[in-house]
C-alpha cells in the first residue's frame, strides 16, 4: 500500500543479478514498459523496490 521506490540502472540484467545475490527476491521479471524496461523485487525485509533502464 505504500509508494514504490524505483531506482535507475544502466545494465538491467547486471541490476537483476546482483540483486538476487544479495537476497532479494524477484516479484516481477524483467519486462517493457513505456520509457522503457523494469523488473521489481522485495527485499529481505519484504519491502517491493523496482529497477528500470531507458534500453
Amino acid at each position: 500500500g505504500g509508494p514504490l521506490v524505483i531506482l535507475y540502472a544502466d545494465d538491467l540484467e547486471d541490476a537483476l543479478a546482483r540483486v538476487e545475490g544479495a537476497g532479494g527476491r524477484i516479484v516481477k521479471p524483467i519486462f517493457a514498459f513505456p520509457g522503457g524496461r523494469r523488473f521489481h523485487f522485495a527485499d529481505p525485509d519484504g519491502y517491493e523496490l523496482a529497477v528500470w533502464s531507458k534500453d
